[in-house]
C-alpha cells in the first residue's frame, strides 16, 4: 500500500530532492493533521482499500517522523470520522468511505475560518440544550465517564498534545448523558472535526501560549461538568454556551486567513 504524501520543497542548499521519497512538510496546522490528511487521502483514493490493514504505528512514525502520540491521535480522528476501525491485538483497518445524498459535513466544508465558525454556531444550538438535558438526566456512570475525559484532557495538555480526542470525548459524553440517543448519534457523526483545533492551530497561535490556552479550555469544561453534576440545568446551558461562544471569539482573534 502507499500513503498519499506531499513532496517537501528542495533544500535551500540546492541539493536535489529525492523524487522517490516524498515527505510531507510541517505546516502550521500541526503534525496530527498532516498524518490525518495523508491517511484520509490514501483511503479515499483507494491506495489503502476497504478492509486493508494500515501500516503499523512504527511504520507511520518513520514515514512522517512524528511521535507515537501524534499517530494515536491521528488514528482516533480517523476512527471518529468512520474511516478506520481498530481491532485490538490485530491492527487498524480501512473502512469503505461513506457517501450519501443525505445531510453530511465533509472536509471541504471547512475551507475557511468562517466555515469553522458556522459549525460552532450549530454546536451552540445543539450542545447548549444537550448540557441542560444532561444536568437533568445524568447518572453516576455518566459523571464518571465525563470525569475520565477531563482527566485525560489534563494529562494530554501536560504531555504536549493538542488533546483533541479527549476534548471531543468530553462533549460526546455530555451528549450521551442526555439519555437521548439522537444527540450522541449526531455528535458521533460530526466526529473530532467539531473541535476547531483539528482545522486551525488556535492553541499554538494563542497570545497566552499553547499550554495556557488549553488550560483555559479545560477550565471551561470543568464549569460545564460541575453544573451537570449539581443538576443545575440553567447553569449547564450557560456554561456550555459560554464555552462555545469563547471558542468562536478565540477563533476570530487567532486567525483571519483561510484554513
Amino acid at each position: 500500500m502507499e500513503l498519499v504524501q506531499t513532496p517537501r520543497a528542495p533544500a535551500a542548499s540546492g541539493m536535489a530532492s529525492d523524487a522517490t521519497e516524498a515527505v510531507r512538510p510541517r505546516r502550521a496546522k500541526g503534525l496530527v493533521n498532516e498524518v490525518v490528511e495523508s491517511l484520509t487521502a490514501s483511503i479515499r483514493e483507494g491506495a489503502i482499500k476497504p478492509g486493508e490493514k494500515l501500516p503499523t504505528e512504527t511504520e507511520i512514525m518513520g514515514r512522517f517522523d512524528v511521535s507515537r502520540t501524534v499517530i494515536r491521535e491521528a488514528i482516533s480522528r480517523l476512527q471518529a470520522n468512520r474511516l478506520v476501525e481498530t481491532r485490538h491485538g490485530v491492527g487498524t483497518f480501512a473502512l469503505a468511505p461513506q457517501s450519501s445524498g443525505n445531510f453530511q459535513i465533509a472536509d471541504f466544508d471547512f475551507a475557511t475560518v468562517a466555515d469553522v465558525i458556522a459549525l460552532l454556531e450549530l454546536r451552540i444550538s445543539l450542545e447548549t440544550e444537550a448540557a441542560g438535558l444532561a444536568a437533568q438526566r445524568r447518572t453516576e456512570a455518566n459523571l464518571a465517564a465525563m470525569q475520565a475525559m477531563l482527566d485525560a484532557f489534563q494529562k494530554s495538555i501536560e504531555e504536549d498534545s493538542d488533546a483533541v480526542p479527549s476534548d471531543f470525548s468530553f462533549h460526546l459524553e455530555v451528549a450521551k448523558a442526555t439519555g437521548n440517543r439522537h444527540f450522541a448519534n449526531l455528535m458521533t457523526y460530526l466526529g473530532t472535526m467539531i473541535i476547531p483545533r483539528t482545522r486551525i492551530n488556535t492553541a499554538s497561535s494563542a497570545p497566552e501560549g499553547r499550554l495556557a490556552y488549553l488550560r483555559r479550555v479545560h477550565g471551561e469544561h470543568e464549569y460545564i461538568f460541575n453544573a451537570i453534576r449539581n443538576q443545575d440545568a440553567d447553569a449547564a446551558r450557560a456554561a456550555m454556551r459560554t464555552h462555545l461562544a469563547n471558542s468562536k471569539d478565540r477563533l476570530r482573534k487567532s486567525q483571519t486567513e483561510p484554513v
